[in-house]
């Protein structure tokens, strides 16, 4: 199943792809919709909505509001290796606000305040049921799918200080979805796919999700001794190498340019950069 958080007139709406059209479900988004529990693989469409076809489609950001949006940093060797960093013994959290969330054609701001922004592709995947100690070996239960992320990151506000969140979180600069796509789309345990970056068509990253250093399991498993993870909360799961800030000289994102993420089985994303608008 795909299901996404589509444009509409009046706001936004889940919708599930059925063929070559999204099929609009009554709640506001994919968020609202996994809130419902269990029964959310099921629900009816919309009475009296339109089907929206593919080519028509205007993605909003896949889970607008999560109640927690929870992210991997150091967790590719390639990347670990890159920017100098020892190998985790845990997972290295950090977290964003759905105020750097966009959808997955929206234009990413460059903030006016640095030059220094980069790129960062990611697996990401959505929580479908509540989870809390959840052991390891039940933690893909508990996964509602999987989505592509780009963890776009301003390097100089990220080592401001020893913690990430300053650099990570900057307004309407993180491109997440098109579409979740469920485990069942994937094959048996955790996905293996490819994931790629490109910058104006230049391959900046490839790897594969099966490299991670802390695999789906192991996140989830971690995330749920420290909080409850609830239905909606998007947790993304580390790039790999190839950032512009590990080259040799650095490469960073300039205004105009097209910065492409793509997740094999799932989709991509496709983001111009402009400069942030300021009032």
């Amino acid at each position: 199943m795909r299901l996404a958080t589509l444009r509409v007139p009046g706001g936004t709406c889940a919708a599930r792809l059925e063929g070559e059209e999204y099929v609009p479900l009554p709640y506001r988004d994919l968020g609202a919709l996994l809130a419902v529990g269990e029964g959310w693989r099921t629900v009816a469409p919309a009475q009296g909505a339109r089907p929206v076809p593919v080519g028509e489609a205007v993605h909003a950001t896949l889970v607008p509001h999560p109640n927690k949006i929870i992210c991997l940093g150091l967790n590719y060797a390639s990347h670990i290796k890159e920017m100098g960093r020892d190998t985790p013994r845990y997972p290295t959290l950090f977290a964003k606000y759905d105020g750097s969330l966009i959808g997955a054609t929206d234009p990413i701001a460059l903030p006016v305040v640095s030059d220094r922004v980069d790129w960062e592709a990611e697996l990401g995947f959505v929580v479908g049921r509540p989870a809390r100690h959840v052991p390891k070996e039940e933690a893909l239960d508990h996964v509602a799918g999987y989505t592509v992320v780009n963890d776009v990151t301003v390097r100089d506000y990220q080592r401001r200080t020893r913690e990430f969140l300053s650099g990570k979180t900057f307004e309407a600069t993180t491109p997440v979805g098109p579409v979740l796509v469920t485990p069942d789309e994937l094959g048996p345990g955790e996905p293996d796919l490819e994931i790629r970056c490109e910058v104006d068509g230049e391959v900046m990253q490839r790897s594969r999700t099966s490299d991670l250093l802390f695999g789906i399991a192991d996140i989830l498993s971690y995330v749920s001794d420290i909080i409850t993870l609830r239905p909606g909360d998007l947790v993304c799961t580390g790039t790999p190498g190839g950032v512009g800030d590990g080259r040799d000289p650095k490469v960073y994102l300039k205004p105009g340019q097209t910065l492409r993420t793509v997740v094999e089985g799932i989709g991509e994303l496709s983001n111009v950069c402009v400069p942030e608008r300021v009032a």
